[in-house]
């Protein structure tokens, strides 16, 4: 059987690359303070891992708003808008179809980075599971403010859901890097991360994804 023929396109931006590799070590470190300062283990210390998970939170909280400016004003935020074509389909082929060695149903595209469930994702991210996080951790770093600002909430509640946040994001991170490895090769999508250059099958391309 013949191998689809494939070519090279550039789907990913310098700027998008670098907050694509921005967010995931901020992520990772924030998951790691965090855990130390809920006493999982003891590397950096209390005091410190609060300052640096702190550090990192805002880094994060400045990043990102960059990164909504920057999808704003690029158009890049039509990247994401959901839909339901193909939808039954693409999770037909993460379930069953690609242990077959099928071909993906919705193949990349300059126009069309992401497919149906992808968009699901990512938006739910972008706009609950994010957001979710930026305003928990706030509200925790300016515990000590909350009688002045009328806040009554106990602090336990805050913590649990704050926790349960970054456990739904380490979630994610586990199965994003192992999506990663379903390309046509295990490092193509990895490759393609860095160098923005991505491989797809040179096939004719579909009006709508």
């Amino acid at each position: 059987m013949s191998q689809t023929p494939m070519k090279k396109i550039y789907l990913y931006t310098r700027f998008e690359r670098f907050w694509h590799w921005a967010q995931a070590v901020l992520i990772l470190f924030l998951l790691f303070t965090g855990l130390e300062v809920h006493g999982v283990y003891a590397i950096f210390g209390y005091e410190e891992a609060v300052e640096l998970h702190n550090l990192a939170a805002w880094t994060w909280l400045i990043l990102y708003i960059f990164i909504i400016f920057w999808e704003a004003t690029t158009g890049e935020w039509k990247q994401y808008i959901p839909t339901t074509r193909k939808l039954v389909t693409v999770a037909m082929y993460y379930s069953i179809g690609i242990f077959r060695g099928d071909p993906h149903p919705v193949p990349k595209t300059e126009r069309v980075k992401h497919n149906p469930l992808q968009r699901l994702t990512y938006l739910g991210i972008a706009l609950v599971l994010v957001p979710l996080q930026i305003v928990t951790g706030i509200l925790y770093y300016f515990y000590n403010d909350w009688a002045v600002l009328g806040i009554h909430m106990k602090l336990g509640t805050l913590a649990a859901v704050h926790m349960f946040g970054a456990l739904m994001l380490l979630a994610f991170v586990i199965v994003h890097v192992y999506m990663t490895t379903t390309g046509h090769t295990i490092m193509a999508h990895i490759k393609a991360m860095i160098s923005g250059w991505e491989e797809v099958p040179d096939t004719p391309e579909e009006k709508e994804a």
